[in-house]
């Protein structure tokens, strides 16, 4: 039961996920499918049974040590992993606070196309990214680039999906996620750690994207839906116990303030398509930035065109060459986002500076 008398009710019944160890060892050993790994099959058995040993006791954190000063509980056993995260975050803070900085500017890539692996083509995302990195590199700011493309090109490299904490109670989703790393399910190497610090340190956001089927790109979208712990997440996981769904809906009933961690932060866009849903996408990561408190640069700096509009997909990439206005509003949108940086960071109000919101999350 909450603070104020509610009963807390934590619904159950979706059914058992756990693997026989026939099946565990089944899947990992279809990571060593090439005949090379032939001569190894005692070592990649050993393999097994240690690793089963760690999913039959779902070890997901497996290198803990105790909280300490400054949280809920000292006692609880805080996962390494966790906690370098939350350092580089810390450090990232510092960094975006430092008024001796130059600007700092996150340009993202977000079409998962590469000239790395399949198609063997990179995409006009990424060639519109380098029209605005230009920009931001003539204007001597530090330019951040991260590449989403990634995600399908390097080895090893993840985002793992967003498991939906939010919607049990806000406290539950920690900043940054504890969900990942799942040593115990051989959910290791997500990304987002590194993600993080990345948006923190930036005083301006720039995202380049294409349209897929109305909507964003699969990479981008990954990125998004973990980014959900930096609007409102808790950044002391020993309130909750870890994962603990009754705890947290306590915490939030009793009163959650919403930390929003990424606020104040400016943002541009461009978003292309080639048949439909570039204004629907452009639409919908205003809604999800704004959402966030993250400030707009102007009107300049959110553009949806169409590259090509219902012509060849071959002939993409000359149709790109041939809309020399599409390409400078590219530039336009990074000028813009440049100009909004300079005027926050000299300490500009925004014109909604100490309204009060009367429908807080």
């Amino acid at each position: 039961m909450s603070e104020d008398g509610r009963d807390v009710l934590v619904r159950k019944g979706q059914g058992d996920t756990k693997l026989t160890k026939d099946e565990f060892a089944r899947r990992v050993q279809a990571r060593f499918y090439d005949p090379v790994f032939e001569d190894a099959k005692a070592e990649i058995a050993r393999i097994v049974d240690l690793a089963w040993d760690g999913y039959d006791k779902s070890r997901k954190s497996p290198r803990t040590q105790k909280a300490g000063p400054g949280y809920a509980d000292q006692e609880y056993e805080l996962s390494l992993d966790w906690i370098a995260a939350r350092d580089a975050i810390a450090a990232a803070g510092r960094q975006h606070e430092n008024p001796a900085a130059r600007p700092r500017i996150l340009l993202i890539c977000a079409s998962p196309r590469s000239d790395q692996t399949c198609p063997g083509e990179m995409s006009k995302t990424f060639r519109l990214t380098k029209l605005a990195q230009e920009v931001f590199a003539k204007a001597d700011t530090v330019v951040d680039l991260l590449d989403l493309s990634v995600l399908a090109s390097e080895y090893g490299r993840v985002i793992y999906p967003y498991k939906g904490c939010v919607s049990t109670a806000m406290p539950l989703c920690h900043w940054p996620c504890s969900c990942y790393p799942n040593h115990s399910l051989g959910q290791a190497g997500d990304w987002m750690n590194e993600i993080y610090p990345r948006w923190v340190a930036a005083h301006g956001i720039m995202i380049v994207t294409p349209v897929h089927w109305n909507q964003v790109p699969s990479p981008l979208k990954l990125m998004m839906d973990r980014l959900v712990c930096a609007d409102g997440g808790n950044p002391d996981p020993t309130s909750t116990h870890g994962k603990d769904p009754a705890k947290a809906k306590q915490i939030e009933l009793a009163g959650w303030d919403y930390p929003r961690h990424l606020k104040g932060r400016a943002f541009a866009l461009v978003v292309h398509a080639d048949a439909e849903g570039a204004q629907s996408v452009r639409h919908a990561l205003e809604n999800w930035l704004k959402g966030m408190e993250l400030v707009p640069a102007g009107h300049m700096s959110a553009v949806d065109r169409y590259i090509g509009y219902f012509e060849p997909y071959a002939t993409s990439h000359d149709a790109l060459d041939a809309d020399h206005a599409v390409q400078e509003e590219a530039r336009n949108a990074a000028c813009a986002l440049v100009q909004q940086v300079h005027l926050m960071r000299a300490g500009r109000a925004e014109p909604d500076a100490g309204l009060t919101d009367p429908r807080p999350k």
